[in-house]
């Protein structure tokens, strides 16, 4: 390609070469150096046109050659670069590529919050009373398990008041065993701790419990 482009800039050069060699012949002619404005006017015309092609021919070579050089990366890259982008409501540029969709099949499951293990215990009855020299407070109760799994490690708050129902002291302790899935079990006398000699109600629950 250069080659070519160079052959063809060459005989375009000596073609304007000779127009110009021809008008100089003219000009000595006619007088010398005594030669009319007019003829000195057009012989300039036809130099400048003369010359212009060869500056085209030069240019377009050099556009030519640096392309080449370049490679068809380059070629690509304006390609590209020429796409209009979409223009959206409101005259907001929206991008080529597709928004990625959601897909369930792809996509995290979203798991919903699991109740914890001591939201389904429940405590069905329970009563208290005094031991040792009457500062040790036993408490009986039943619970039931509502999950659907065993629990252990249940931890139990009790509330103490006195007579007038205005609380008096708490205290809590966490009960050995296990309870089954969905079933009941019975705790007898479970030493809570000490309390008050005023202390006349207590109201216990459980606050804690472990998945077995």
């Amino acid at each position: 390609m250069p080659d070519k482009l160079s052959r063809i800039g060459t005989t375009m050069t000596d073609g304007f070469l000779e127009i110009e060699a021809v008008g100089i012949s003219e000009r000595a002619g006619l007088g010398g150096e005594n030669h009319s404005d007019r003829s000195s006017g057009m012989s300039r015309i036809r130099t400048a046109v003369g010359w212009l092609p060869i500056i085209m021919t030069a240019a377009a070579a050099g556009w030519l050659l640096l392309n080449f050089a370049r490679g068809p990366e380059a070629a690509g890259s304006r390609h590209v670069a020429a796409i209009p982008a979409k223009l959206g409501s409101g005259g907001a540029t929206v991008g080529l590529a597709k928004e990625a969709s959601f897909d369930p099949l792809t996509s995290e499951a979203i798991v919903p919050d699991q109740p914890a293990p001591v939201d389904r215990l429940t405590i069905t009855s329970q009563y208290w009373r005094r031991g040792g020299l009457g500062s040790n407070a036993l408490v009986t109760l039943t619970m039931r398990n509502g999950n659907g799994y065993a629990v252990k490690g249940i931890e139990l708050a009790c509330a103490f008041s006195r007579p007038d129902g205005s609380h008096l002291t708490d205290r809590s302790r966490v009960i050995p065993g296990m309870i089954n899935m969905k079933s009941r079990k019975t705790f007898v006398r479970l030493h809570v701790g000490f309390v008050n000699l005023n202390a006349a109600k207590a109201e216990c629950s459980p606050v804690a419990a472990s998945h077995v």
